[in-house]
C-alpha cells in the first residue's frame, strides 16, 4: 500500500496541533476520558453524530457541554420527556397577526451542537423528529425546508434501556450515528482528583472556546482530502459484507455506516498527524462505529453474545492489507 499523501505537510501539523488543543480544554473537564473526546471531536470533524450510552452520573451530559464550550459555536440542550413532541424540537409555524402570514419559528434544533439529553426517554414519534436533520442537515415543517446550517451534531445521552421509562432507539435512528461511546467511571486517579475539588459543582462552566466554526469547517474539508488507498477501501467493504453474513447477527454493517467508517477515519489519521489512513485506524474505530449498528439475533442475545465480540471476530477473520511501501 503506497504512503500517499493528499494533504499539504503544514494542513497536517496545523490540524493535529487544533484538533489536540480542543481535546487538553474538554479534558480539563472531564478527567480521565482521552479516548471518549478524541472520538467525539472525531465525530464533529467528520459531520456525524455521537451517541453517548452509559449509567447516570459517568459525565455524558459534562462532555457535551464541554466540547460545545470549546468550540465557538451555537449550542442547545433539549431534554428528551415522555411529553416532548416533535414541533419543540424542530419549530412550528405560527399565524402572525400583525403581518397576516405565516411564519417559521426555529426550534432547538437550529443550532451548531445539540445536546439531545436523554433521548431514549422521548416517544419514539419525537425520537423520529431527529430522522431527517441528522442525516440531510434539514427539516420540514408545513412542506418547507430549513437548512439547519453548518457544523452540525447532535450528541445525544441515553441510559441503558433496563432504565425504567425508557424507549429503544429505532435501527433507522441508531444508524444515523456515527459511533456509539461510553465513558464508564473514571480511574482512581481521575476520582481522587475530582473529589479533591468536589466544590467545583460545574467544571465545564469555565472553560472559554479554542477553536471557531470557521476552524471545524476547514478541519472538515482537510479530512475530506486524506487519502484512502483502495486496498483500504476493500477492507471495509469486505467487513461490512461479512457482517452481514454472521449467523448471529440479524443486522449488519449498512452502506451509510461503511461510509461513516471511512469519513471517521480520514479525520482519525489527520489527528494522528498522517495525510493517510492506515489499517489501524479502521480497526481503532471498529468498536464505536460498529458497536450500535450490529444488531444480534434473540438466539445470540441469549447466548451471552455481545455485539463487541462479533467485531473482534471481524478483524480476525477479515485479511488486513500489508503490503504497504
Amino acid at each position: 500500500m503506497p504512503d500517499i499523501a493528499t494533504v499539504h505537510t503544514d494542513d497536517v501539523r496545523w490540524y493535529a496541533d487544533t484538533f489536540d488543543r480542543v481535546v487538553h480544554n474538554v479534558e480539563s473537564a472531564v478527567l480521565g476520558k482521552k479516548q471518549v473526546v478524541r472520538l467525539a471531536l472525531t465525530c464533529l470533524v467528520s459531520g456525524g453524530h455521537l451517541l453517548l450510552e452509559d449509567l447516570p452520573g459517568t459525565g455524558k451530559t459534562m462532555l457535551a457541554r464541554a466540547l460545545a464550550k470549546s468550540l465557538d459555536c451555537s449550542f442547545a440542550r433539549i431534554q428528551f420527556t415522555p411529553d416532548l413532541l416533535p414541533s419543540d424540537v424542530t419549530g412550528v409555524t405560527v399565524y402572525d397577526q400583525a403581518h397576516g402570514d405565516f411564519s417559521f419559528h426555529p426550534g432547538p434544533i437550529f443550532h451548531s451542537m445539540v445536546l439531545a439529553d436523554e433521548i431514549n426517554r422521548a416517544s419514539p414519534k419525537t425520537q423520529s423528529a431527529l430522522l431527517e436533520v441528522m442525516e440531510e442537515g434539514h427539516v420540514t415543517v408545513d412542506g418547507k425546508t430549513h437548512d439547519v446550517g453548518r457544523p452540525f451534531m447532535v450528541i445525544a445521552t441515553q441510559n441503558p434501556i433496563e432504565q425504567a421509562g425508557t424507549y429503544q432507539l429505532p435501527e433507522a435512528q441508531l444508524d444515523r450515528f456515527l459511533m456509539r461511546s461510553s465513558l464508564g467511571h473514571p480511574d482512581a486517579e481521575a476520582t481522587e482528583a475530582l473529589l479533591a475539588q468536589s466544590q467545583v459543582r460545574d467544571r465545564a462552566v469555565g472553560l472559554s472556546p479554542v477553536v471557531g466554526a470557521a476552524e471545524i469547517l476547514q478541519m472538515s474539508q482537510l479530512a475530506d482530502m486524506v487519502h484512502v488507498d483502495a486496498a483500504l477501501i476493500s477492507y471495509v467493504r469486505r467487513l461490512a459484507e461479512a457482517s452481514r453474513e454472521v449467523p448471529d447477527v440479524r443486522i449488519g454493517l449498512s452502506t451509510r455506516g461503511a461510509l461513516a467508517w471511512i469519513r471517521a477515519a480520514k479525520a482519525w489519521a489527520l489527528a494522528e498527524g498522517r495525510g493517510h489512513v492506515v489499517p489501524e485506524d479502521i480497526a481503532t474505530l471498529a468498536h464505536p462505529v460498529l458497536g450500535h449498528r450490529l444488531l444480534l439475533g434473540s438466539s445470540a442475545a441469549f447466548g451471552g453474545i455481545t455485539p463487541d465480540e462479533v467485531i473482534d471476530n471481524l478483524l480476525v477473520q477479515v485479511a488486513v492489507p500489508r503490503d504497504r511501501a
